[in-house]
């Protein structure tokens, strides 16, 4: 089955996972993809790094065949350091090459990149075309609604992008100003979505199968792309999946046990892959997620704020599912 296509390349789903530093690893993407999702994108990748020879970059990069479609996304403010990293992206066989235009931290922002690029319209149809130019696969650019209040212009770049050669265009609907803070601006997707022709991807505070539905009919968006609320609840895709084809349809809610093994094998793919030292330390804030709504879940975050080996993993979950 498929729910859209992005260039040339088919989406099983209109639900995609979003990339999110330091939480769309590997495991976290083979995790959503098997619950439904219809695409993923690794995590930010600089492409400045890349240009030193970066070895974490370049593990930022691996891509297993359980993850597929999946692209790479990159960020920088430099066509040809950009259209570079995007070349040596494609020694991994991405789908598609994804462009960073959104992220809000100082660190990404304050150097030029993410989404400060908000503020160089011209900047982000060169660096669209420069990538477009260096590989054989879709590109596709996230952006935001724009830098602030005074500067609202996803409009106008994501037509400059469309025109630079983009082969879709992600709009989260909150400006650099915002951060993460509500209101999201749904009107300001829909606008995009009107004046461009390439598919438009609809993000920011889609936490349910019924909100998904209504931001696809509100924005006329092809596609949404769900980040945050996703943590500790890869059922979403599969749910929204559900609610698209059959909104009558009771949606499938996982037992806290069905919860709380998928938690343990997560962090399990998490320590193959990193090892346990890392992995443990990285999962902390994932594994609060999966108690989120449960009795006693703010002892059980802060319980998981310490956790340090799989052992300590596995008695956490048996003191949750003891507390009920």
């Amino acid at each position: 089955m498929t729910a859209g296509q992005i260039g040339g390349v088919s989406l099983p789903s209109k639900a995609l996972l979003a990339p999110m530093a330091g939480v769309s690893d590997r495991a976290y993407r083979e995790l959503c993809m098997q619950m439904g999702a219809g695409y993923c994108v690794s995590e930010m990748v600089s492409s400045k790094a890349l240009s030193f020879g970066s070895k974490k970059s370049e593990e930022l990069m691996d891509i297993s065949a359980q993850e597929r479609p999946c692209g790479i996304q990159i960020f920088g403010d430099d066509p040809s350091c950009m259209a570079e990293a995007a070349l040596s992206a494609m020694k991994n066989h991405p789908d598609i090459i994804d462009i960073n235009m959104g992220c809000p931290a100082p660190k990404i922002s304050g150097n030029g990149s993410g989404s400060a690029l908000m503020k160089q319209p011209e900047r982000c149809g060169a660096i669209t075309e420069a990538v477009v130019r260096a590989v054989d696969v879709p590109v596709t650019v996230k952006i935001r609604k724009g830098w602030d209040d005074g500067m609202v212009n996803a409009v106008e770049v994501a037509k400059i992008c469309e025109q630079a050669g983009a082969a879709a265009i992600t709009v989260h609907g909150r400006t650099r100003q915002q951060y993460y803070k509500p209101p999201v601006d749904y009107e300001i997707i829909r606008k995009v979505k009107q004046s461009v022709r390439i598919p438009v991807i609809a993000n920011g505070d889609i936490d349910s199968a019924k909100k998904a539905r209504q931001v696809l009919d509100f924005t006329g968006a092809d596609f949404v792309m769900i980040g945050r609320a996703s943590m500790g609840n890869p059922w979403i895709f599969s749910q929204i999946n559900s609610f698209l084809r059959n909104p009558c349809e009771p949606l499938y809610e996982p037992t806290l046990e069905e919860k709380l093994d998928v938690m343990v094998a997560h962090v399990a793919k998490m320590v193959e892959y990193k090892g346990e030292y890392i992995a443990l330390r990285q999962a902390r804030k994932l594994v609060a997620g999966y108690f989120k709504g449960i009795r006693g879940a703010a002892a059980l975050r802060n319980d998981a704020g310490r956790i340090e080996t799989m052992d300590d993993l596995i008695r956490l979950k048996n003191k949750a599912l003891h507390i009920h």
